[in-house]
């Protein structure tokens, strides 16, 4: 099953999406307009359930008359890891973390498929990273890593923009990483029965035909499931709650010569059993 949500000429809405029509919850019964607000209120059965109801139900909109946002727009945490693949923390001149090195996003960064990265005049050193999202589908503390992946509700696409002069001015990366718009996410949530293993998945992303990162998520230094444990055993974990996985090598301040973005670049980031997320870039 794939949700998502989107706007319609109001307020955003979480649907199911069903071949290439968009069932909004509302026609399904469910108790919330959100997906963060879904996990919450509802139990991993009834949750299951949807997928279904929206095959049979008579409420439909095309996927192409909606903007797709953020899937879940307003998570309470975005974790994101850092150096997670070892060819990236080499080409980055860093050694490979010996623990998970976590930073975070805020909710100002997200935007959906199609929507514009926005360059503002500060930065010039803009770059590219293709992640793995993971969205939490319960409350839970102190996982284990072989049951971690129990407490996943499904997969996304989260392209981590850093503005490298900004991130690297001092030890702290906060103020590179968190400008507004620098976390295109999407363009959906698939489940984690859908999409199956999380450490198989191809990912690459490509800007204007030519791809600059191909990498496969068995490469990372700390699988999902050891990721989930390490966060889990300093802070609870709430539905909806997004961590980001790292990206591989390919990264633009890596290259000779830097390739960073510029205005009217089109990034498209596919993983495999995903999708495609794809964002113009736009400079203010």
């Amino acid at each position: 099953m794939r949700l998502v949500t989107y706007a319609n000429g109001a307020g955003p809405a979480a649907g199911v999406l069903d071949n290439d029509e968009v069932v909004p919850v509302g026609a399904l019964d469910a108790p919330a307009n959100s997906v963060r607000e879904l996990l919450s209120a509802l139990g991993a059965d009834e949750l299951a359930t949807l997928g279904e109801q929206a095959r049979h139900a008579s409420e439909r909109i095309a996927l192409d008359s909606v903007r797709l946002l953020a899937p879940v727009p307003d998570p309470q945490k975005i974790i994101c890891l850092g150096r997670n693949y070892r060819a990236h923390a080499e080409e980055a001149g860093g050694e490979v973390p010996a623990a998970p090195e976590l930073f975070v996003k805020f909710a100002n960064t997200l935007v959906g498929h199609e929507w514009p990265i926005e360059i503002p005049p500060i930065t010039d050193e803009v770059d590219y990273e293709a992640e793995l999202a993971v969205v939490i589908g319960d409350r839970c503390k102190d996982v284990q890593a072989g049951a971690a992946l129990d407490h996943v509700y499904g997969y996304s696409i989260m392209h981590d923009v850093s503005a490298r002069d900004y991130q690297l001015r001092t030890s702290q990366w906060l103020a590179g990483k968190s400008m507004d718009t620098f976390g295109p996410f999407g363009p959906w949530i698939v489940t984690a029965d859908e999409l199956g293993d999380p450490q198989d998945l191809r990912m690459t992303l490509t800007i204007g035909g030519e791809v600059l990162q191909d990498a496969h998520t068995s490469a990372m230094v700390f699988p999902v499931a050891e990721a989930i444990a390490f966060i889990s055993s300093v802070l609870t974990l709430e539905p909806g709650d997004v961590i980001s996985t790292g990206t591989p090598e390919g990264v633009g301040m890596a290259r000779t010569p830097q390739r960073y973005l510029r205005d009217g670049d089109v990034v498209d980031i596919a993983i495999e059993r995903i999708g495609t997320l794809s964002n113009p870039v736009k400079a203010l």
